[in-house]
C-alpha cells in the first residue's frame, strides 16, 4: 500500500561518482522520511524515440541481481567505462537494497544528448508526478558543456518540478555509508 501523501523523489543515476554521492544523500534522506517513493532513473541511448522499463529495485537485486538487472542496464561489453559503471551501479543498488527501501528502477531512452535528455528526464518526472529530482553535478569542460551547460543545470533551470543538486560527497563519508550495512 502507499501512502498518497509520500514524497516522490526521482533520483537521476548515471553511474558516474557523481551520482553516487546523489544516491547517498537520497538514501540518507529516505531515512529520514521513511514513506518517500524512490525512483532511481537512467537514461540509455537510442535514436526511436523514448520507451520506458521499469524494474522494482529491491525485487531484482534479491533475485538476480548480475545477470538479470544488469543485463537489461548494460549495452556495451568489456569495456573500462562498463566496468566502472557497473561497479558504482551495483554499490548504488546495495545502498537501498541492504537496508530494504523499496525502490524503483527505471530506464528510459532518448537521443543521447543534454537537450534531449534534459527533456526526457522532465517529461517522465512530470508524466509520473514527481514532487523532487535529485541529481549529481560534475560540469562540462569541453565544447559540449561550454554550448550546452551541464545536465544537471539544465534540468534545473528548464524543470517546474524542485530540483536538488549533489556535489561530489568526500569519499570517506561515501565509504563509511556504504560499508554501515555490512555488519547487520
Amino acid at each position: 500500500m502507499t501512502n498518497s501523501n509520500a514524497l516522490k523523489v526521482l533520483l537521476y543515476a548515471d553511474g558516474s561518482p557523481h551520482s553516487l554521492s546523489a544516491a547517498v544523500y537520497a538514501a540518507s534522506l529516505f531515512s529520514n522520511l521513511p514513506d518517500m517513493q524512490l525512483t532511481i532513473l537512467s537514461v540509455e541511448e537510442s535514436v526511436s524515440g523514448a520507451i520506458e522499463r521499469e524494474y522494482n529495485l529491491l525485487e531484482t537485486w534479491s533475485s538476480n541481481h548480475s545477470s538479470v538487472w544488469m543485463g537489461h542496464v548494460m549495452n556495451k561489453e568489456g569495456t573500462q567505462e562498463e566496468a566502472e559503471y557497473s561497479e558504482i551501479l551495483t554499490v548504488t543498488n546495495k545502498i537501498f537494497a541492504r537496508r530494504g527501501y523499496n525502490v524503483n528502477r527505471q530506464i528510459i531512452y532518448a537521443n543521447y544528448n543534454i537537450p534531449d535528455i534534459t527533456k526526457a528526464i522532465i517529461d517522465y518526472a512530470a508524466k509520473k508526478h514527481f514532487g523532487l529530482i535529485i541529481m549529481g553535478t560534475r560540469g562540462l569542460s569541453n565544447l559540449k558543456g561550454l554550448i550546452y551547460g551541464s545536465l544537471a543545470h539544465n534540468v534545473l533551470n528548464k524543470s517546474d518540478i524542485p530540483v536538488m543538486l549533489i556535489k561530489k560527497l568526500p569519499q570517506d563519508f561515501i565509504d563509511e555509508y556504504c560499508c554501515l550495512g555490512d555488519e547487520e
